[in-house]
């Protein structure tokens, strides 16, 4: 028989509990903290103090003066400028670094456009020179936890091999270890599908905060998606759980890059779309998808027309996703959030036809709330789960500011 969790499982568990709710919901009094996680003052002052003496936290008076008489309660306060994650977030077209602090704040950030016709070899040293030059910006005494990077393509989630990247081709890169040994900080590099981790940013910090099942849509080129179930995220059995671009929705429709035909990708992404606008010819990108969008608004019938078809397979891709998994909450991330705004009265109608009742009934489409930045936020979420998990442990054996190589 398995024993119960000995004191210092239960010392861990409360260690990462307190930090993840001062991570995700900021500053916290004492009282706040013993009240929402349901332990006693003294607990929450030994773990404060554990925390404080990691460099985790720190612990202050409140900047405005309470209702209540006596002694105010302290503020226990993540920190931020001392303990970071490097977050990289591949796009098509675009890449973005971001040095993103304990407690969720972005630091400082590096973002430009990608060539698509650029080789894994550029895409590698465009990452690794932006991370450079965010770790020299941080303080001497700043401590790098974790990294992550938000892929467009299928992750295999032992070992983060993509296996299939139609719109991004790297070839036979190991993308995590190939940063991993450029940094040289001595931490791994975690390499996740985009869209799932942009189900996890919404969930703990967007739209869908509160909401534990919950369908996140991405469009870059493609189209991929993330669900959350029960407060988790669905990976599947090697961590491919998720793939909606490749849903089926439309046999013998148009081609996709995956080999099959009429898949969600195929019928609603960024080429299909300037292909109904007739803008084939013109600049693509997100802010291509953005000039349909804006055009239709301005009354251009081609556009309009364009946006009523890819809503209609839209339209039948969320009815499908409501009827399997009756989700209470459908988020629309990417060039999708620009394209849903574009059609949302024909999605919505397309769902009231083809989706039953009773799982349509409670379920609300809404646009990602982090906007653009959906799937950096969930790579430094990502990156921040070991040390989540195991604060003063990860630390420990991270913190070695005298060893940390100067880049």
């Amino acid at each position: 028989m398995k024993g119960g969790p000995s004191q210092e499982d239960i010392r861990r568990h409360n260690l990462g509990a307190l930090l993840r709710f001062v991570h995700l919901r900021g500053p916290a009094s004492r009282a706040t903290l013993a009240e929402s996680l349901g332990l006693n003052r003294s607990t929450i002052m030994a773990l404060t103090a554990d925390l404080t003496a990691a460099g985790l936290v720190r612990e202050e008076l409140p900047r405005k003066p309470g209702r209540r008489a006596g002694r105010p309660s302290l503020v226990v306060r993540p920190e931020s400028t001392r303990v970071y994650v490097l977050a990289f977030d591949v796009g098509v077209d675009r890449l973005v670094v971001a040095r993103v602090g304990l407690g969720g704040e972005v630091l400082d950030r590096r973002e430009g456009a990608r060539d698509r016709g650029a080789d894994a070899s550029d895409l590698v040293t465009a990452l690794v020179s932006a991370a450079r030059s965010l770790v020299r910006k941080a303080g001497r005494d700043a401590v790098c936890v974790g990294a992550a990077v938000a892929f467009p393509g299928i992750v295999r989630r032992a070992d983060d091999a993509i296996m299939f990247g139609p719109n991004l081709d790297i070839g036979d890169l190991s993308l995590g270890e190939a940063l991993s040994r450029r940094l040289g900080l001595g931490i791994p590099v975690a390499v996740c599908n985009d869209a799932d981790l942009g189900a996890l940013a919404e969930h703990e910090r967007g739209a869908g905060v509160g909401c534990d099942n919950l369908i996140y849509l991405h469009g870059d080129v493609g189209v991929g998606g993330g669900i959350i179930v029960g407060g988790r995220l669905l990976g599947g059995d090697q961590g491919f759980g998720g793939e909606i671009g490749h849903m089926v929705v439309n046999p013998g429709g148009r081609p996709c890059a995956c080999g099959a035909q009429g898949c969600l990708e195929a019928e609603v992404g960024e080429r299909t779309l300037l292909a109904h606008a007739e803008r084939e010819e013109g600049p693509d990108g997100r802010e291509a998808v953005r000039a349909v969008v804006e055009a239709a608004d301005w009354g251009d019938i081609v556009a309009r027309e364009a946006l009523h078809r890819v809503g209609t397979w839209l339209g039948i891709g969320v009815a499908n996703l409501v009827n399997v998994f009756n989700p209470g909450l459908v988020v629309f991330g990417g060039t999708l959030r620009d394209v849903y705004l574009g059609s949302a009265a024909q999605v919505r109608s397309v769902l009231a036809t083809n989706a039953l009742a009773a799982s349509r009934e409670k379920v609300r489409l809404r646009t990602a709330a982090l906007g653009d930045d959906t799937t950096l936020v969930g790579a430094a979420e990502f990156a921040f789960t070991e040390v989540l998990a195991d604060p003063v442990q990860v630390l420990a054996r991270l913190k070695a500011p005298e060893d940390t190589p100067v880049l």
